[in-house]
């Protein structure tokens, strides 16, 4: 029984949780089984065909880094539900936070009264973002009303209009965040006209350099590019609000930028007063081995958009900004679940959680062994083209051949399709990279067991011809 193959346990406020050896993956039937393919059949009857659906997984249960879908089949989690489940599913810390809080109330809207459960996590967030500054916090509901809040805060505060965002970035599908997403075409198509006042400029790929230039003897041209091409050509800085990123884009394919170049940003934004604002929705809450990437090229944000994995699946977002630049009036700007008393209590504890069982080290040791295993694996196989990442927020690029460096989105889903049906939910981003993401709580065993299944199947895949 699922139950049965548990080992290891981990006491939480007297409740046992038990972790996981890996015995894992277990697959009883050949994915999708047919209680799945009767569920999908009904799902699309029912529900909006606009869901990008990766392959046919339809979960039953989850319990820290393990999986079980509805025909029984138990997969190792590797993406963390699009990387929500930081501290892997149903938490013991989490769930009793959630139950103890449930039973005292769900919902009176913080936007027209008070209550501790949003304060405490205001509190605890200013503590963990970076800057040691004044900080004054906004609660949403998603990573895109986040950015929808960062947005209108930054118009507020300095009476601008324009942003300046990156190509290949997404920062979510409501029409404001949209018009900062540049990552594929099918999010825009038939959307237009976007919100105006928003100038894209290439992000900092070193794999795929958008100006056909080699670092480091580029000399920093794409930030350079920035100033010189866009700011002193035809987008007037005086009218610029700020400057939107991902510190690692997620969507665009997990593109980690070199050692200067925020440093070199940051110089830009200070030379015309522009706000610095970091949407860490994938990236943030310990992903990279800190509590927010931005920290690893040692920057401080203006803003900091955070949701996602911040309350361990339940609907968060959140941004914290310097407490200046709070000064917008009561009812510019709310929503009737802002800080919604459960999710705000998961959050806390997931923060906790965390802290307590050191998973920013432990995210840096996952990730740096797996980097390791797949920089291996690069010297050995033509189409890993790349690997790139910080702690468990790893992309693997797949390419037809290392010289053309061509894109080979083909190979890449069929590497990921193979993957989950021997039983590891591995999803892709940009054209061709595979996004490797445990919950910050993997094990070394269950690294193991996944990716040996992941490299046989790359190995498998190369060998083939599509």
């Amino acid at each position: 029984m699922f139950t049965q193959r548990l080992l290891g346990v981990y006491i939480a406020r007297d409740k046992l949780w038990v972790r996981r050896m890996a015995n894992y993956p277990k697959i009883v039937v050949s994915p999708p089984g047919p209680k799945t393919r009767k569920l999908v059949k009904k799902d699309e009857t029912f529900i909006s065909p606009s869901y990008a659906r990766c392959y046919p997984l339809a979960i039953e249960y989850g319990k820290g880094c393990i999986l079980k879908d509805v025909d029984g089949n138990e997969y190792i989690d590797f993406n963390s539900g699009l990387v929500c489940l930081n501290v892997g599913h149903s938490h013991p810390k989490v769930v009793d936070a959630i139950k103890k809080q449930s039973a005292k109330f769900l919902h009176y809207s913080s936007t027209d009264f008070y209550s501790q459960p949003i304060v405490d996590l205001a509190e605890k967030l200013c503590e963990v973002t970076p800057g040691r500054f004044d900080k004054k916090v906004y609660f949403g509901n998603s990573g895109a009303e986040a950015v929808e809040a960062a947005v209108k805060l930054s118009k507020w505060h300095t009476r601008k209009q324009q942003f300046i965002a990156f190509i290949s970035a997404f920062h979510g599908r409501t029409m404001g965040a949209l018009s900062l997403t540049a990552s594929k075409p099918v999010q825009r198509r038939h959307f237009f006209p976007m919100v105006p006042g928003v100038t894209h400029v290439p992000y900092p790929n070193c794999y795929r350099c958008p100006f056909k230039l080699v670092y480091p003897n580029c000399d920093y041209w794409c930030v350079d590019f920035i100033d010189e091409m866009v700011l002193q050509k035809y987008v007037p800085p005086e009218e610029v609000a700020g400057i939107f990123f991902e510190p690692i884009q997620g969507e665009g394919g997990y593109v980690v930028p070199p050692p200067e170049y925020f440093k070199r940003l940051k110089r830009i934004a200070d030379k015309y007063g522009l706000l610095l604002i970091d949407d860490e929705t994938q990236a943030g809450m310990g992903r990279t081995g800190r509590w927010f990437a931005i920290e690893h090229w040692k920057i401080e944000p203006d803003i900091v958009c955070i949701s996602k994995a911040i309350a361990a699946g339940l609907p968060l977002g959140v941004i914290v900004s310097r407490a200046r630049l709070m000064d917008w009036e009561r009812g510019s700007h709310a929503s009737t679940f802002s800080g919604n008393p459960v999710s705000c209590v998961a959050g806390l504890a997931s923060i906790n959680v965390i802290k307590e069982e050191k998973l920013l080290e432990n995210a840096t040791k996952q990730g740096n062994y797996i980097m390791k295993r797949l920089e291996n694996l690069k010297n050995k196989c033509e189409i890993l083209g790349d690997v790139r990442g910080k702690g468990l927020m790893i992309g693997a690029e797949i390419v037809e051949d290392k010289n053309t460096k061509k894109p080979a989105g083909k190979k890449a889903k069929e590497i990921m399709w193979r993957s989950w049906k021997r039983g590891i939910t591995i999803i892709t981003c940009g054209v061709s990279t595979l996004r490797i993401v445990p919950p910050l709580i993997i094990t070394r065993e269950l690294v193991d067991a996944a990716m040996d299944i992941i490299e046989d199947v790359i190995k498998e895949v190369e060998k083939e011809k599509h």
